[in-house]
């Protein structure tokens, strides 16, 4: 038989409304119960663990130790295996239901999240998807600190963080649009080189910036970057203003932009391997069922051949 665990799950609970109240006083009132029970349940977590979960300072709250941090994480990820336990042992495993927080990379938004949405309502009514859009940075931040439980993300400043894994659901390689009337655009392909001397409309976003001008720089030119906008469909419209080029990696579906201005695609001889497209999550979280249950749904999205 395995050694008896020495704390419980209620003194988890407590901890955990404890550390993201940041007070004993609001987890009392969250909780609806007194503050000494807070209090104690707390103290005998850290006393059966055997380390300090909290710096406690009179009039400023609890400020997590290192110790507990990593036990936050953790408990978060076990209370939430607790909770399917439990629902499994009444009976109520087939159909999911409950909150999975996903975060998406600003530009695949558009392309996965309405069907991801229409997919989850037919198949997991019960499932509420909550979705965080933001630049890689801020997907990590949020991962590592328990707020999302995965994200859908390009293989851009993913590899620096040991605590990641991520699982490639598909490729997006480079390519280049011009207005409509520029005279490549009916050419069907292009090479970099051939765009040296035009201006470059820059997808200025943290990360993507550095890898649209690592595709130009590798031609053994400078890209001469005119026009800067962190909006994808703002570049396309500059673009198809005639104001310059532009390398992206997601295709609409339609050559028509916001401002009523067309683009051509081009597609690149010289781009370089395409970008993955991954699911990016923390390797030491055990994903709930429902979180599983969303990211097949990706991954059936990701294999469809593009809409016409």
């Amino acid at each position: 038989m395995t050694s008896p665990v020495g704390f419980t799950l209620v003194q988890l609970r407590y901890f955990l409304v404890a550390a993201e109240r940041g007070s004993m006083t609001e987890a009392s009132a969250e909780l609806h119960i007194a503050q000494s029970a807070v209090s104690t349940a707390v103290f005998n977590l850290e006393r059966d663990l055997r380390v300090q979960l909290f710096i406690r300072r009179r009039g400023r709250g609890l400020t997590l130790t290192p110790a507990g941090e990593r036990l936050r994480q953790q408990a978060r990820d076990l209370l939430g295996r607790a909770r399917e336990v439990e629902r499994e042992a009444r009976g109520s495993g087939e159909s999911l239901s409950g909150p999975v927080s996903v975060g998406c990379f600003v530009t695949l938004a558009p392309y996965y999240l309405p069907s991801l949405f229409s997919e989850c309502t037919r198949r997991h009514p019960g499932i509420e998807i909550d979705v965080m859009e933001a630049e890689t940075d801020q997907l990590v931040h949020a991962l590592a600190a328990g707020r999302i439980d995965f994200a859908l993300t390009y293989d851009l400043g993913l590899s620096a963080e040991p605590d990641l894994c991520g699982e490639t659901i598909a490729r997006a390689p480079a390519y280049v649009i011009v207005s409509a009337d520029h005279p490549l655009a009916g050419q069907g392909s292009v090479e970099l080189a051939e765009l040296s001397a035009e201006p470059l409309v820059l997808l200025d976003l943290a990360h993507s910036r550095d890898y649209f001008r690592s595709l130009v720089a590798a031609t053994g030119t400078a890209p001469d970057v005119r026009y800067r906008t962190q909006s994808y469909e703002t570049v396309r419209s500059l673009v198809a203003r005639g104001l310059g080029y532009s390398v992206l990696n997601q295709r609409p579906a339609t050559s028509q932009t916001y401002g009523g201005g067309e683009i051509a695609e081009l597609q690149l001889r010289d781009s370089g391997p395409p970008l993955e497209v991954k699911i990016a999550s923390v390797g030491s979280v055990t994903q709930t069922a429902r979180a599983r249950a969303v990211m097949d749904v990706l991954r059936e999205i990701a294999t469809r051949p593009a809409e016409a």
